[in-house]
């Protein structure tokens, strides 16, 4: 124990001697906290869309009005012909172009069918459908407002775990998994490399440590790294954000802790493999994009390909996602935990295995 208390300290020491390294383990990711939670949203606000009005009727100009007083839409650009459209959109000036027709009044004061235009800028795809679903809920507002036989029908919408639908809700739990993996990983990986580079890895091979007391004091301080930095984006998430936290709070720590020691085995490993901290650098860099991209953050895994999500299964962020959501927004119940704790547990125990194996392999 005391051999272990020695390294544990002595690997504390070598992160926290330097003030702007105890700056940087705390203050980075609480600043890529506030700035991705704003930043990272799929909300599309302040667009310009443009219209084209050929039929100048009383009916056009009231949902040309309520095109323009949507809180979605930045400004409303009146063209006057296609080739205007065309221009507009051709130089993204516009995301949108709305077409009203001729016959667009008359039809509607027959009690008709009217038809109207939607044209979108498919080089932003995603923004493109999102603003369709705008349009188009406009449209159905306006249709059950002035056709009496719609009035007071239409569908009853309820959201379940986001009521008003704040895209912070969904954002900041997928933040803490994505910067803990960064922050994690980072750390880790330049461990055993810095040793190296410093020249004190010869000193760990002629101590009196064994290889795994080695490998505890350098799992310890980047654990409680993470595990600060876990407890602090908790905190600001309900405080500043305003996201609440339904869960249990004890099943949150279990959670954070089987993840960082299965990102501590990932970085350990890396660090393991590479001679300079520049290796380690690339070789966490390698290894965090394709965590960050399997994890069903950016993009769920449903949509995946087929030969593809096998593979998200082992990747620790899939289950920590899953639990960091649930968590916040859903009660996830013990049971539910349980589920997304046992596969972290593996891969922790595999990780840190592997890394250690390595780094057993490297000292002899």
């Amino acid at each position: 124990m005391q051999r272990l208390k020695a390294m544990v300290v002595k690997e504390i020491w070598a992160l926290l001697r330097d003030p702007k390294a105890r700056i940087v383990l705390i203050a980075p990711p609480l600043m890529q906290l506030f700035i991705f939670t704003f930043a990272t949203t799929l909300d599309v606000t302040n667009v310009d869309i443009a219209v084209l009005d050929r039929s100048q009727g009383v009916h056009a100009a009231e949902l040309v009005q309520r095109v323009a007083g949507s809180p979605n839409f930045r400004k409303v650009v009146h063209v006057h012909s296609a080739q205007e459209l065309d221009a507009a959109i051709d130089r993204q000036d516009v995301i949108a172009a709305l077409v009203i027709d001729n016959g667009f009044d008359t039809a509607l004061e027959r009690g008709q069918q009217a038809r109207l235009g939607i044209v979108l800028d498919g080089r932003r795809s995603n923004a493109a459908q999102i603003v369709n679903g705008y349009i188009n809920q406009i449209v159905s507002d306006m249709n059950l407002e002035n056709v009496p036989q719609l009035r007071g029908g239409g569908a009853v919408v309820t959201n379940w775990f986001n009521p008003t639908l704040d895209f912070k809700w969904f954002t900041l739990p997928g933040l803490i998994v994505i910067i803990s993996s960064i922050a994690g990983i980072a750390v880790t990986s330049q461990t055993v490399s810095r040793e190296r580079e410093m020249g004190t890895f010869d000193q760990l091979l002629v101590s009196p440590l064994r290889v795994h007391e080695i490998l505890a004091g350098k799992v310890v301080p980047p654990f409680l790294v993470g595990l600060v930095n876990g407890i602090l984006f908790l905190v600001v998430a309900q405080i500043v954000f305003g996201v609440p936290y339904t869960g249990s709070v004890l099943l949150f720590f279990p959670a954070l802790s089987l993840y960082l020691l299965s990102l501590i085995g990932i970085g350990l490993f890396v660090s393991s493999m590479s001679m300079t901290q520049q290796q380690s650098f690339l070789g966490a860099f390698a290894v965090t994009v394709p965590l960050m991209l399997l994890s069903g953050y950016a993009a769920p895994i449903e949509n995946m390909p087929v030969w593809l999500q096998p593979v998200t299964y082992l990747n620790p962020a899939r289950y920590f996602l899953i639990l960091m959501q649930g968590l916040f927004l859903k009660d996830m119940p013990v049971s539910a935990v349980l589920q997304q704790l046992w596969p972290l547990a593996v891969i922790s125990i595999i990780t840190l295995t592997a890394a250690g194996r390595l780094f057993r392999a490297r000292m002899e």
